[in-house]
């Protein structure tokens, strides 16, 4: 008998994906973590029942996380990662030779162990001397921090159950936005606004951010196994715009699977769908 991953998106709808094998399970202090093997995407993370990256199409969202905010700002030199346990992130941010320190702050260590055992190619820039890895709380980091960042990068799990349901409130995108210096930029992934779940939640949040920061925007990026595939990222900053001209040079030398100048610049022209749901 066939093993099928079955992920709800919308009412109605699901996403199967057979499964090969079972490579690991487990029940953390917060979450269950599964990794499974798949002919169709390779090898993936799920959280709690819903798909978190697969070695498919993983890069897409690391991509587009990092380097659309690392090519705009002027100076960038310390980055925060709120989440991100999987290390995709980190290994974007570190190809950046100019950051001099990248805090990563995950709640729970396991999901850094599972994915270091089953895709060390996404946690490879974890060992990387310039980064710290903390297994805590961040929103009590965000919220006790002193020192500041050019980069806030909130890469958590959905909100709808789970750690992350913390991350998605107007107290921590307040708190993120005292520790933000001056030409910085905080980006979070921020849901998809096609089916009415998840839109729902991205309309929200889109809502508590622009109460916390004077610029605030979304850009978005096909992803195949999110619902839907169309993702939006969240781009809030003080003073930073956000289609702005990228930093001459800052990507020489990183060569990207997805990204490039035409599609950062494309990312921010929005359907007006998405316009109307965000208003």
């Amino acid at each position: 008998m066939d093993l099928w991953h079955i992920e709800r998106q919308s009412e109605g709808t699901d996403l199967r994906i057979r499964i090969e094998k079972i490579l690991f399970e487990h029940q953390s202090e917060y979450q269950s973590i599964q990794v499974i093997e798949t002919e169709t995407f390779g090898r993936v993370l799920v959280v709690d029942g819903y798909i978190m990256m697969t070695e498919k199409d993983e890069f897409i969202y690391h991509e587009m996380m990092a380097h659309v905010p690392m090519s705009v700002i002027r100076e960038p030199r310390r980055a925060l990662v709120i989440g991100g346990g999987d290390g995709g992130v980190v290994r974007e941010l570190v190809r950046h030779e100019c950051l001099q320190k990248v805090d990563l702050v995950e709640i729970d260590g396991d999901v850094i162990g599972t994915s270091e055992r089953f895709f060390p190619s996404v946690a490879s820039g974890l060992s990387d001397p310039r980064v710290t890895v903390r297994i805590e709380d961040g929103i009590r980091f965000v919220a006790e921090a002193e020192e500041e960042y050019d980069l806030i990068i909130v890469d958590s799990t959905d909100p709808f159950t789970g750690p992350g349901e913390g991350l998605f409130t107007e107290e921590f995108y307040r708190d993120c936005s005292r520790i933000l210096r001056r030409g910085g930029i905080l980006v979070n992934q921020h849901e998809s606004p096609y089916y009415c779940e998840n839109a729902s939640v991205a309309k929200e949040m889109h809502g508590k951010m622009r109460r916390a920061f004077p610029i605030c925007t979304v850009y978005q990026a096909y992803i195949p196994t999110y619902p839907s595939g169309h993702w939006l990222f969240g781009f809030a900053s003080k003073d930073v715009d956000p289609p702005g001209d990228a930093v001459p040079g800052r990507m020489e030398g990183i060569d990207t699977r997805y990204f490039n100048e035409e599609v950062r610049k494309a990312s921010f022209a929005l359907p007006n769908y998405v316009r109307e749901l965000l208003g």
